[in-house]
Order: structure tokens, then sequence, then C-alpha cells
């Protein structure tokens, strides 16, 4: 089975990263793994809704969070290079990097495609080991109180998740059900014990939100991403929300449809309009680039959250965001590499000029930023309007004005901070370096891809996303 060939295959490039020196067995091993990366996903859309080593299943939701972080590997390896070569890390310093990254994305994979809840579990708290070890990359103090505080708060999560598990497990025990497969909670949702179902989804919505990126758990993702290289920084403001987006889902399905839905939808409503919030209040007062998009990261997620709250069109137009925000944010990530190497830092007020020092890679992020502020013609404005006509059509003018001013609010500071660092002259002068365009060209290349996919979604997404859209009763 490729499912199985993948974890054997995965778990010894692993093995061959760490213990490995040299700079081309390391690039041939990364080659090799987005190989074996592909070739899942092309099976899993080739064997759509198949099992495979019990545990495992080929539905559309996995499927859909797959091919987004498939996509995303490449150019986040080959911006992984780029990172470790300018300045030159040390072998030992760039094996345990390489090592964490493939642990990280292999842990996400199959998350995604995980079928039973203590399952998805265990690769939940993996992908917080191996990103802990890419946070602490840079050996600093900074980065080592970052570390101690996103594995502090993912472990207290993790057992925040283990708790509501253990009591969805009784719930599914009173229904002669001994183990914990999503098929399971589905088949018997009208039937399982109401008191533990709600305890239960509240104990795992609330540890899964340290991944979302959503209020209360939201803070250890932040200094995360910010101390974290930028290529790892990628993967945790996207692809790694998106597992939380996932844990959050499947148990959700199990409740919609049942006396708890009106419940469930409000504790994600309420949970998410405070997220947003805070993300505008901080976004206001935010000095450094990367803290910026971080925020950014927890605002869209707090959107795609109210999207999953007005059933099924409103779920559809979530799942369209997360895509496009994985491809826009992760970009974004990847470019400010060239913004360190510029400034040689991620203060916005030391930025400044950027038109003038590196003018195709101040067009691609201003690209970048129509993109991410959902400005036409950014695909996230197509899903974020659905969103909205979701709110109108369930008659929740209260929370379609909230929503709508609080990203008015975010828009403009994120407009103010993104136009100093592009148009602005900088505070002190800037020796202009020179920066090959084409570490430029895989930013273009996903913020075009997102815009498409707003405009035009391909027909077997669409397919994808019915599919998905019909676990919500």
């Amino acid at each position: 089975m490729i499912t199985a060939i993948y974890i054997i295959v995965s778990a010894c490039i692993f093995t061959g990263m760490a213990l490995n020196r040299s700079r081309v067995a390391s690039m041939v091993l990364s080659a090799l793994f987005l190989l074996v990366q592909t070739m899942l996903t092309v099976h899993g859309l080739l064997h759509l809704g198949e099992t495979e080593l019990t545990y495992f299943s080929f539905d559309a939701l996995g499927l859909i969070l797959l091919l987004t972080l498939s996509i995303i590997s490449f150019p986040a390896i080959i911006h992984s290079r780029i990172y470790l070569t300018k300045p030159i890390a040390s072998a030992t310093s760039a094996a345990v990097y390489n090592a964490a990254y493939v642990l990280l994305i292999t842990a996400m994979t199959l998350g995604y495609l995980a079928n039973h809840a203590a399952v998805t579990w265990i690769f939940t708290e993996i992908t917080s080991l191996s990103a802990a070890v890419l946070i602490y990359h840079h050996r600093s103090k900074l980065a080592l109180e970052a570390t101690w505080k996103y594995f502090f708060v993912c472990a207290v999560s993790i057992c925040f998740v283990f708790v509501g598990i253990l009591f969805i497990s009784l719930a599914l025990l009173h229904e002669g059900c001994p183990d914990l497969f999503y098929s399971d909670l589905m088949a018997h949702k009208a039937t399982l014990d109401t008191f533990w179902m709600k305890i239960g989804f509240l104990f795992i919505f609330t540890g899964y939100t340290a991944k979302l990126g959503l209020f209360p758990m939201f803070t250890a993702g932040v200094d995360a991403k910010d101390k974290a290289p930028a290529p790892s920084g990628a993967l945790l403001a996207s692809a790694l929300m998106n597992l939380g987006f996932c844990g959050i889902f499947r148990v959700y399905a199990a409740i919609s449809g049942t006396e708890l839905a009106e419940w469930a939808r409000m504790v994600m409503m309420v949970s998410a309009l405070i997220t947003l919030f805070i993300a505008t209040i901080y976004m206001v007062r935010i000095s450094n680039f990367k803290r910026m998009l971080a925020y950014s990261g927890i605002e869209h997620m707090s959107v795609a959250t109210l999207g999953l709250c007005f059933g099924k069109a409103g779920f559809m137009a979530a799942m369209l965001h997360i895509v496009m925000h994985t491809f826009i944010k992760s970009g974004l990530f990847f470019h400010f590499t060239q913004l360190w190497r510029t400034y040689k830092s991620k203060m916005i007020d030391d930025m400044g000029g950027y038109f003038k020092l590196n003018p195709f890679g101040a067009l691609v992020l201003l690209l970048g930023f129509v993109s991410i502020a959902a400005i036409p013609p950014s695909g996230l404005f197509f899903s974020e309007l659905l969103i909205f006509t979701s709110m109108i059509s369930a008659d929740s003018w209260i929370i379609f004005g909230i929503t709508v001013f609080l990203l008015t609010v975010l828009l403009w500071a994120f407009s103010r901070s993104m136009f100093r660092i592009i148009f602005l002259p900088a505070s002190k002068p800037i020796e202009k370096l020179s920066i090959s365009p084409w570490e430029s060209v895989s930013q273009l290349i996903l913020f075009v891809l997102a815009a498409y996919i707003g405009f035009n979604p391909p027909a077997f997404l669409g397919e994808l996303l019915l599919q998905a859209a019909a676990m919500i009763s």
C-alpha cells in the first residue's frame, strides 16, 4: 500500500537527514521526499474514499488539505535550502533542521488522513515536537523562550484534546462502539449521549485552538512563527493551522444535525469573534513584520471558523478560504528572507524604500499584500464574500457587522505597514543588495494560483468540497 510505503520511506529519509552531514546527500533526500509526498497525494486523489492501514482514509477533507500541503512543500524545501546557505549554516544545524522539516510535513500529512480520533491526536503531538525543534533553530535566548512557550501551551492543549477524546469514547461505549473511528461517530451521531459529547467537543475544540490559532490557545503560535526560520514559519502559519481546523471539523461533523449543533456553533462563533478582536488590536499596534503575518493568520482562521458556523455553503467557502490562505501566507513568509537580508531587521520601522532596493521583489510583495488583504483580484475576496453571504442568508446581521468592522480596521493597519515598507523611504540608508528575481518566482506562482482558484475553482476541487460539505447535516 502506498500509505505504508510513504511512512517507511519518510522514516528512512528523516533518519538519513538527521545523520547526514553532506549537502549533496541532503538535496537528494529532499527530492526523494517530495517524490513520495507527490505519489501519496496523486494516489489519494485516484482512490478517493478508500482506507489503508485501517487508520488512514482518503476522504475529501483530508485530500483537500493534503493537496494544499504537497503543493507548498516544493517551495518550502527550496526556500529552506536558500535559508540554510545564505549565510551557510553548520552541517549539524542544517541536518537537524532538515530532519525536523521532513517530520513536520509527514506528521501533518498523516494527521489530515487519519480516520481515528486518537491517531489524529498522536500526529498532532508529533507536529508539536518537530515544530519545537524548528523554532529553536537559532539557539538564542528568545528562540528558547518561544520554544518552551510553544511546547508548554501545545502540551496543555494536547491534554485537553486527550480528555475530550475520553469523553467522546464514553459516548461511543454507550452505543456499543469500543473504538474512536470518525465513521462510528457519524453513524451514531443521532443517539450519542449529549452530555458526554458536549463536554468532549468543548475540550477538543479548546485543545485544537493551539494549532488553529483561535482563542484561548492562540498565544503560543504567534511567538513560534516569529522566532522560527521564515520557511518553517510558512508551514506553522498555514498548513499546521489547517490541521487544527481538520481536528475540530471532524468532531463537529458528528454534532451537526443534532440538538447540540447550535450550541457548538455558538462556541466556535464566540471564539472566532474574540480572536478576530484580539488580532485587530495587535495589528493596529504591531511593529514586527513576522508577528504581523502571524496575527494576519489568526484573523483568517477566525473568518474560516465563522464560515463553518453557517451551514454547508459557509463551510465550502471556509475551505476555499483555507486553501488560498495557505498559498498566500506561505508565499509571504518565503519572501521575508529577502526582507531580512535587505534590512537585517524584522521591525517595520527599520524598513522602507523596498521598491528601489528590490523592484521585482517589491512588486511580488505588493501582490502578496493585495492577496492576503482580500482585495480584488485576490481569491480571498471571493471566499470572504461567500462567507458574508452565508451570514446574511442566516440573518446574522450583528455577526456580519462586527466581522466587517474588525476586518476593515485590520485592512487599514495592514496596508499602513505594507505601504511604508514598499513605498516610503527608509529611516536610515540601506545598502542595495543583489537579490535574484528568481527567489520571488515561487511566491508569485503561489499568489497567482490562489487568485485562479478564487476566480475559477477546478472542477475536481469543487467536487471534493461538495463531498466534504456533505459531512455536515
